[in-house]
């Protein structure tokens, strides 16, 4: 899966050596993030396990969830349309046993009205929670909670 982008999970596939140090747990889900930010969904999947699952929670309602890269990337292309900026921080990090969880302020204009009402040019500043675990030294699993 290169995309050219350099990911630490694709550096660990070279060296077959899977095991991640909190640093480059830490590396991994900064380039995520990042590859996020850029609207790079190439950058954004070269750091997912092939099987990767995701799940987004809104208010304890799972709105969106896939299973594998390929519902990955449909779910990832699909939303890019829905804001015109967007943009994820970390504002703390740290690992609990097998799970990394960062608390994240998301902000992001919405990019035409949408049918749950939002509206063209709406801002909108969340803060939540992202979880992380990690197989074969990439990101697994990825449950969004907001």
């Amino acid at each position: 899966m290169d995309s050219g982008v350099w990911c630490p999970h694709l550096v660990m596939q070279q060296t077959r050596r899977f095991e991640l140090s909190p640093t480059e747990i830490r590396a991994l889900v900064d380039h995520y993030i990042d590859a996020y930010n850029r609207k790079d969904i190439d950058g954004m999947l070269a750091c997912v396990h092939p099987q990767v699952k995701f799940k987004n929670l809104s208010a304890g309602e799972v709105n969106a969830s896939t299973n594998g890269v390929a519902e990955l990337r449909v779910l990832a292309q699909q939303s890019l349309s829905l804001f015109s900026e967007r943009h994820q921080e970390i504002e703390s990090f740290e690992i609990q046993g097998p799970v990394a969880v960062a608390t994240i302020a998301f902000r992001a204009v919405v990019a035409a009205d949408l049918p749950n009402g939002l509206k063209k040019g709406q801002v909108l500043s969340l803060s939540g929670r992202s979880e992380f675990e990690f197989q074969d030294g990439a990101i697994s699993k990825i449950t969004d909670i907001s």
